[in-house]
């Protein structure tokens, strides 16, 4: 694959990203919370818990740390899952009557998880550039950090990579440790129910 149609895909790749993973569950939000829906309102806050991988994977990305791959994988992978896991919400939902924003909220959740299952597939053949010794000085590895470095001089110009990766990484570790505590615990207690979400 040439380089130039490699960029090309990398950054449809971020302006999806935009797009499904913050501005239209953005707006859901903002349309549920009005409509006073709380099952979907829960499924909203329970998506950008899982979602916020995706940031903290661009934040190590910034700082070129190989393991940012690895993240946004990881996201993609459970993006998905946090979407379809809670069988009280899926219920709740499916029995709420017919309407713009059900119907909305639905077709997003198919659209993120098409998206997310395309992207993962998509994005195996740079999980290699995790575990490369010199990862960002191969054009295949360093294409996917053009658009975090826009990002990061758009909004953080006056911090070092480094900086913000030290911030990536802390978020990173209170990621997993809330995940291990998830998984240990509270699915262990209360399985697929999402009441205390």
């Amino acid at each position: 694959m040439s380089q130039e149609l490699l960029r090309s895909l990398v950054w449809t790749d971020y302006r999806l990203a935009v797009l499904f993973a913050v501005l239209l569950p953005l707006v859901l939000l903002l349309w549920a919370t009005v409509k006073r829906r709380e099952a979907m309102q829960r499924l909203l806050i329970i998506y950008w818990r899982v979602s916020s991988l995706l940031v903290i994977a661009v934040y190590l990305m910034i700082g070129n740390l190989p393991i940012a791959f690895l993240t946004s994988f990881l996201a993609r992978v459970l993006i998905p899952v946090g979407l379809w896991f809670w069988t009280d919400i899926n219920e709740e939902i499916e029995d709420q009557p017919d309407s713009l924003l059900k119907l909305c909220l639905t077709a997003w959740r198919w659209a993120v998880t098409v998206y997310c299952a395309l992207g993962a597939i998509a994005t195996i053949p740079f999980l290699r550039c995790a575990f490369a010794r010199t990862v960002y000085d191969t054009p295949f590895c360093q294409v996917w950090r053009e658009a975090p470095l826009i990002y990061k001089d758009a909004l953080h110009a006056n911090y070092t990579p480094g900086f913000l990766a030290f911030w990536g990484i802390v978020g990173l570790i209170i990621y997993l440790l809330y995940f291990a505590y998830f998984v240990v615990v509270r699915l262990g207690k209360e399985g697929r129910s999402a009441l205390d979400q």
